[in-house]
């Protein structure tokens, strides 16, 4: 099913993830209602990206190449104000959404490719890097799955895209990432013109992070306790 508006997903996702990120670094998770928002924004921002990567001209255009290298860059300058903010698990790890999407990118570029070989690697970055992102293996099977609906136009992918989003509530212990199908239908044939600023998304996921954390200390010289 094509889509008329997916810029204005992204822009969607973005506003719910701000909010998620408020209450999550600022407000110590005190509102439920935005940190169950909050879940809607991975499966956003995954069908986004899975949605373009489909597109015909991805592979011929070099567009997983430039992605995969975005979202590395910017993931990579996320990382310090994304571990100094806490509420990761141990250290650093799971890395940032950033890379989480980079995973997807690169599985669907492997199988883009075709080969036996690609393939094996497609399956051992799944492995490993699913281990290792924001999410893990759902998010990162998900992306996949989308892709290749888009790709093959086969219905058994966007089941599995779906059992992919059902597995999220063993991480999220709720099932609010699901209202993300809905919206996605609802939001993405809206009639409704938005430029697109092909920079803007990676530049601000580090620098609205880096603002939260010069807040976040700033408030803690006020005496205010953060517990994330």
């Amino acid at each position: 099913m094509p889509f008329k508006n997916v810029e204005l997903i992204k822009w969607v996702a973005l506003i719910l993830m701000i909010g998620d990120h408020i209450n999550k670094y600022l407000l110590n998770d005190t509102i439920p209602i935005l940190y169950n928002a909050g879940r809607v924004v991975m499966p956003l921002f995954c069908f986004v990206l899975a949605y373009n990567l489909a597109r015909p001209d991805s592979y011929t255009y070099r567009v997983y190449s430039k992605v995969c290298q975005r979202l590395m860059i910017f993931g990579l300058l996320a990382t310090p104000a994304y571990i100094m903010l806490g509420g990761v698990i141990d250290g650093w790890w799971p890395l940032n959404i950033l890379f989480t999407l980079q995973a997807v990118t690169i599985i669907c570029y492997l199988i883009e490719l075709g080969e036996r070989r690609h393939l094996l690697f497609a399956l051992l970055v799944f492995a490993g890097y699913g281990a290792i992102v924001e999410f893990w293996w759902p998010a990162v099977a998900m992306g996949v799955c989308i892709w290749l609906y888009y790709k093959k136009g086969r219905g058994v992918f966007i089941l599995l895209a779906f059992v992919s989003c059902v597995l999220l509530t063993v991480i999220n212990h709720n099932f609010y990432a699901l209202l993300a199908i809905p919206l996605i239908s609802i939001i993405g044939n809206i009639r409704f013109n938005l430029p697109r600023l092909k920079w803007f998304f990676y530049v601000f996921y580090p620098t609205h992070l880096y603002l939260i954390l010069a807040l976040q200390l700033y408030l803690t010289t006020k005496g205010y306790l953060f517990f994330t």
